[in-house]
């Protein structure tokens, strides 16, 4: 018995069965010492919050990203925003509370219950939003009646606000309401019902970059969900800052010189395609779309004529007139039709088949080479370049200059205009081209469609000797401690169908415009700038043979555009702008002064840094 007492296996599972015995019993004494804090020591505590309190978990939007301009002036900021909202399970009697609020602060009952019903079913213990953006004198009516409103709270979140009003307005963008079809695509995974995205603009464009990550906040509430005091709290992420190419100085002016007026200005740098200014009028407030905009003010901007919601600079679709001149010019001398040395006798008009087309001057312009046809804008000359070159060889031109196609600018719906030719014509009406056609494409009417920032594009690139760039609105991404973390290098799209030698016949052409004695524009000359441009006259309504109609007479919506298009210093460009007035009528005396304007104010930081001020 003794030896097997002693047995060494048996003394080991003995000492196991020991120690497993020991933590069984540790274990226990942790678990019977956790109970008691629960029970004895922090009982009341938890009794209160189980019978009249609960911990409820709420969300915190973070601030969207900021937005400046190439000077790094802010021009996009964030505002404090009081927020008015329910939590259902609370509210007790839904339809009730509801009905109370909008009594209180006079907001449509319905209106209310409508937020309540597009938040769905689902967001029965959430908090949704009854509206946005309150006032203060709101705030105050809620705050003082809030204990006769169970479930109702005031939530301060960061919301957007465009410091300039209107200004800029088609390029910033703005920001509304996400809906639940929307979040439904699985596209926002990080946002909820309530939460504001990019609508148009700048802001949709870069929504995935400006939109930020929301923190949480775990709070303890009663019984009517007021709260008690906060658990535990996660920080929202900052969106991302965009450093935008846009002079806002530049565009505040432009704004100014379109005032009451229905058009548009586009400036950019020719060295790399930067948007320095781009301005449509009539233009809008962004503001009023935040908390979401009026049925009121909705119709007013859908039913303005001059159409506010549209960015005319890359929206709206014009006849380029005579600023078309330029590709004629190119398609004429590239395929040896003409050189620097021919010329065209103009008497006012050019006969083709039986039909007379005029020039718009009535007498003529007598013997003229390209570079005075250019300069003086004339017709006669450009009909029979026209019909020399032929309809498909224009449209060859005119596309590989970035016409008839998008520029490629980080905006949503841009245009393409519309650049004929004869197997898009049979394509469209069945018919054949005409002969009498294509001298009309020749000097920018017919069926030529274009939209300012092309034509801005196409001039700035005449004026770098030919490259094209992709038009570029944002420069640098940061984030909230300046770090960069994307950068939008300049991008080339190609270069213009032109030669060097074309290239300097048609810059000396379109330098003549404004610094030659009988150019077209030559009353926006400036003292230490000379300006390379194009006016144009684009028609709208065509008045019949032998009727004679005043322009004063005719009805506004049937009047002329304006165009104007040019670069600046004509030897070394820094700027190019493409200026449209809708019905504006003559491009030299309505168009080209907006256009003069802007170069002399952009130049002068130039001659400011060169020391060539007075």
């Amino acid at each position: 018995m003794t030896e097997f007492n002693k047995n060494p296996d048996r003394e080991w599972i003995k000492k196991r069965l020991i120690g497993a015995s020991v933590c069984v019993l540790f274990v226990f004494a942790i678990l019977f010492f956790r109970l008691i804090y629960l029970q004895i020591i922090k009982g009341e505590e938890y009794r209160r919050l189980s019978e009249k309190n609960a911990v409820r978990l709420k969300t915190i939007k973070p601030s969207r990203g900021l937005m400046f301009d190439r000077n790094k002036r802010l021009i996009v900021d964030n505002r404090p925003s009081f927020n008015l909202k329910i939590v259902r399970e609370d509210a007790g009697d839904v339809e009730k509370t509801v009905e109370k609020v909008a009594k209180l602060i006079q907001v449509p009952f319905r209106e209310l219950m409508d937020s309540i019903a597009r938040a769905g079913k689902g967001a029965f213990y959430k908090s949704v939003i009854l509206k946005n953006d309150i006032s203060r004198e709101q705030l105050a009516i809620v705050e003082a009646h809030k204990f006769d409103l169970p479930g109702i709270h005031i939530d301060i979140e960061p919301t957007r606000h465009y410091m300039y009003k209107k200004t800029a307005a088609h390029l910033l963008g703005y920001i509304g309401q996400i809906n639940r079809k929307e979040l439904k695509t699985g596209k926002y995974p990080n946002l909820k019902s309530g939460d504001l995205i990019g609508r148009y603009g700048i802001e949709k464009s870069f929504e995935k970059y400006l939109q930020g990550k929301r923190g949480g906040r775990q709070i303890e509430v009663d019984a009517n969900g007021r709260m008690i005091k906060i658990l535990r709290t996660i920080d929202p992420v900052s969106g991302l800052d965009l450093n935008l190419t846009l002079d806002f100085d530049l565009q505040e002016t432009a704004q100014k010189l379109l005032e009451n007026k229905d058009g548009t200005v586009v400036a950019i740098d020719p060295d790399n395609g930067d948007v320095l200014v781009m301005a449509s009028s009539p233009s809008f407030d962004q503001n009023d779309f935040i908390g979401g905009i009026s049925i009121k003010k909705w119709k007013e901007l859908m039913t303005d004529p001059g159409k506010p919601m549209i960015n005319k600079a890359i929206q709206a679709e014009y006849p380029p007139a005579s600023t078309y001149k330029i590709i004629t010019s190119f398609a004429a001398l590239e395929e040896k039709h003409i050189d620097i040395n021919t010329t065209a006798y103009c008497p006012g008009f050019f006969k083709y088949g039986n039909r007379v087309y005029r020039c718009w001057k009535k007498h003529g312009h007598g013997e003229l080479s390209i570079i005075d046809a250019l300069a003086q804008s004339c017709d006669v000359f450009y009909y029979q370049a026209g019909e020399k070159v032929g309809v498909d060889a224009l449209a060859q031109y005119a596309m590989g200059s970035g016409l008839g196609k998008k520029t490629g600018i980080m905006l949503e719906n841009e245009k393409t205009g519309l650049i004929p030719t004869s197997v898009w014509k049979k394509k469209r009406y069945n018919e054949s081209w005409q002969g009498g056609e294509t001298l009309s494409i020749a000097i920018g009417q017919g069926y030529n469609l274009v939209t300012p920032l092309q034509m801005a594009v196409l001039l700035a690139a005449v004026g770098n000797g030919g490259t094209l760039y992709r038009p570029r609105i944002v420069k640098t991404i940061e984030d909230s401690h300046g770090k960069i973390v994307k950068k939008i290098e300049p991008e080339i799209t190609g270069g213009l169908p032109a030669s060097k030698e074309t290239l300097n016949i048609v810059k000396n052409g379109l330098l003549k415009v404004v610094q030659g004695a009988r150019g077209t524009a030559r009353g926006i000359r400036l003292k230490n700038v000379e300006i390379a441009g194009k006016t144009g006259t684009a028609q709208v309504f065509s008045i019949k043979k032998g009727e004679k109609i005043k322009t004063e007479d005719l009805e506004y919506s049937l009047r002329d555009h304006a165009w104007f298009v040019c670069y600046a210093p004509a030897q070394n460009p820094v700027i190019a702008l493409s200026v449209m007035i809708e019905h504006g009528e003559h491009g030299s005396s309505t168009a080209a002064p907006i256009a003069g304007a802007l170069i002399e104010q952009y130049m002068q930081g130039f001659l400011i840094k060169d020391g060539l001020t007075e």
